[in-house]
């Protein structure tokens, strides 16, 4: 849930959605407070009291919500899921929210990657051009010129006219990324060229 200003207030997991009293599964306390050190347990009790048959998402919802920046290695994200125990996290650009990457997603981007570490050979520039030309060429959205296409020490180069989608210009980094070798991409943006209108 985000706020007024786009912020993230809270979230609600199939976890908040799993003790509900409506289908029974609500936690039961029937044990009697005995001694005073024993409020904490109260005050724990009351707030699942209130999660399990609250009517607000206000009520039910997580408050205090994990999440990760959008530049975030995906290992990284990968060890917190696990760590936390939780199934996905929100992704996060400025305080506001862009995403949510799960679990799922995370095992589709490592089913998709090329290979593991570069072998003798991967590091050669020409051959990861040759290597990411050829991925474009078999996708329909990557209408780009080769000579728009330059690697130098592993660094894949992208020259573009300033008016290509943001969609494009991210799966354009994201394929280089899959190249093995690849060490970074830049992408250079160039004034689109304007047609006079007869």
């Amino acid at each position: 849930m985000v706020g007024a200003k786009g912020a993230l207030v809270g979230i609600i997991s199939e976890g908040d959605l799993l003790h509900r009293a409506e289908i029974g599964t609500a936690h039961r306390h029937r044990e009697r407070r005995r001694s005073w050190w024993l409020d904490h347990f109260a005050s724990e009790h009351a707030r699942e009291y209130v999660k399990s048959h609250g009517r607000a998402v206000k009520d039910i919802m997580t408050h205090d919500v994990v999440t990760v920046p959008e530049d975030a290695d995906l290992g990284d994200v990968a060890a917190l899921l696990e760590a936390k125990r939780i199934k996905r996290v929100p992704v996060m650009r400025n305080g506001q929210l862009v995403g949510i990457i799960s679990r799922a997603n995370i095992v589709r981007a490592v089913g998709a990657t090329k290979g593991a570490a570069p072998r003798e050979g991967e590091g050669d520039d020409r051959l990861i051009r040759a290597r990411l030309l050829g991925e474009l060429g078999q996708e329909d959205w990557a209408r780009v010129w080769p000579e728009d296409v330059i690697v130098r020490d592993g660094v894949v180069h992208f020259w573009l006219s300033d008016n290509e989608p943001e969609e494009k210009r991210q799966a354009l980094r994201v394929a280089a990324e899959t190249i093995a070798g690849v060490r970074g991409v830049e992408e250079h943006l160039l004034p689109a060229a304007v047609y006079p209108v007869f």
